[in-house]
C-alpha cells in the first residue's frame, strides 16, 4: 500500500512539474539590431501574440544589440538551447545553412528591390525546407537596406580603398582570403567591435546599411559614404524546431500569422529608412560622394573578377548558378 502511495505521488509531482514547466514556458530571442530599432519594436510586436497565444506565465525575451554574442554566436546558442530563436542577416544564417549566402553574397549583382525579391520568393520554399533540415523553422524573411561604404577619408575607386583596412565579419574567413587576394586589408571583428575600432584607427572603412551607420553612429568617425548598391542585407527571424514543437497548433499559427506581417513591416519600412538615414547623416555632415559613369564601370568589373571566386567558396555552386537563373528570367521577363 505503501509503495503505491509512493509512486501515485511520484506521478502527480511529474504532472505537476510538467503544467508548471508549461505555464513558465520562455521564448529567448537574439539579434545583433540596436534596441528600439525597426526590428527590435518588431520581434517585441511578436512576442506579444506568442505570450497571449502561450497564456500562463509564458515569458518572453529579446537580448538585442549583440548582447548575446555576434551573429555566429547566436546560432551556436540556439544550437545548445540558450536562445529559442534569432533575427539574423546572411551573416549568422549561413551558419545553419549556407547556401543563404547566395541572396546577400553577391556585389552589385542585384539591381533593384523588384529583383531580390523575385528571387528570394523562387528559392523561399527550397531553402526553408533545407532549414528545416537542420533544425530550424524560418518564420519571418526581412532586409535591412544596401551596403554602402562609410570611410574615414573620401573614396570613390575600388584602388582607393586598397590602402584603407576594412570590418570584416569575424566569422567570414572565405570573404577574408578573397579580400586579401585582391589586395585589400580586412579585419575580423564582431559587430560590438566596430565603432571603437574606427576611433581608434584600427579600421578605416565600414560596409554598413545607412540605418545601421546612423543607429551605432558610425558615420561620425567615418564622415563619407560610398553611393552605390553594393549588396542587400537579408535576413530572417528563425526559431528552433525544439521550441516550435512544443507549441500548441493554435500558438504556431498565431505566431506564423503575426511573423508574415512581422516580415512584410520589417522589409518595408527598412527600405524606406535607408533614404531617411542618409538625409538624416546628411543633415549632421555625412559627405555623400557618387562614382562617375567610368568609376562605376570599374566597380563593375570588380565584381565580375569577384563571382568565380564566390562561386563554390562563399556561396555553394548549385545556389550560385539558381541565383543566376532566376535573374536572367526576370530580367527577360520585364
Amino acid at each position: 500500500m505503501k509503495k503505491k502511495l509512493t509512486l501515485a505521488l511520484l506521478l502527480l509531482a511529474t504532472i505537476l512539474t510538467g503544467s508548471a514547466w508549461a505555464a513558465d514556458k520562455q521564448l529567448r530571442i537574439g539579434t545583433v539590431a540596436p534596441k528600439n530599432s525597426l526590428y527590435h519594436r518588431q520581434l517585441m510586436e511578436l512576442g506579444e501574440v506568442w505570450r497571449n497565444a502561450q497564456g500562463g506565465n509564458a515569458k518572453y525575451l529579446v537580448y538585442a544589440d549583440g548582447s548575446q554574442g555576434g551573429e555566429a554566436e547566436l546560432a551556436r546558442r540556439m544550437r545548445i538551447g540558450q536562445l529559442q530563436g534569432a533575427l539574423l542577416s546572411v551573416v549568422g544564417l549561413r551558419e545553419i545553412e549556407p547556401s543563404i549566402s547566395a541572396l546577400q553574397n553577391l556585389p552589385l549583382l542585384f539591381k533593384s528591390w523588384d529583383e531580390v525579391d523575385y528571387v528570394r520568393e523562387k528559392m523561399r520554399p527550397a531553402m526553408e525546407k533545407k532549414f528545416l533540415d537542420k533544425g530550424f523553422i524560418v518564420l519571418a524573411w526581412g532586409d535591412a537596406g544596401w551596403v554602402r561604404f562609410f570611410s574615414k577619408d573620401p573614396a570613390t575607386r575600388p584602388d582607393d580603398f586598397k590602402k584603407m583596412k576594412f570590418f570584416a565579419w569575424g566569422s567570414e574567413a572565405e570573404q577574408q582570403e578573397i579580400m586579401k587576394s585582391l589586395g585589400y586589408t580586412p579585419v575580423p571583428l564582431e559587430t560590438s567591435d566596430i565603432l571603437p575600432a574606427i576611433q581608434t584607427g584600427m579600421i578605416n572603412v565600414v560596409p554598413s546599411t545607412p540605418y545601421f551607420a546612423l543607429a551605432s553612429q558610425i558615420y561620425m568617425t567615418a564622415p563619407n559614404m560610398l553611393e552605390i548598391n553594393w549588396a542587400p542585407i537579408v535576413g530572417a527571424l528563425v526559431v528552433t524546431s525544439k521550441a516550435w514543437g512544443e507549441m500548441s497548433p493554435e500558438v504556431q499559427a498565431a505566431l506564423r500569422s503575426a511573423s508574415d506581417k512581422a516580415g512584410i513591416q520589417m522589409r518595408s519600412k527598412a527600405r524606406q529608412e535607408v533614404n531617411e538615414a542618409v538625409d538624416a547623416m546628411a543633415k549632421r555632415g555625412l559627405k555623400i560622394n557618387r562614382p562617375t559613369a567610368e568609376q562605376m564601370h570599374e566597380w563593375d568589373q570588380l565584381a565580375q573578377k569577384l563571382y568565380p571566386r564566390i562561386r563554390g567558396v562563399m556561396v555553394p555552386a548549385d545556389t550560385f548558378d539558381e541565383v543566376f537563373a532566376h535573374l536572367k528570367a526576370f530580367r527577360a521577363g520585364k
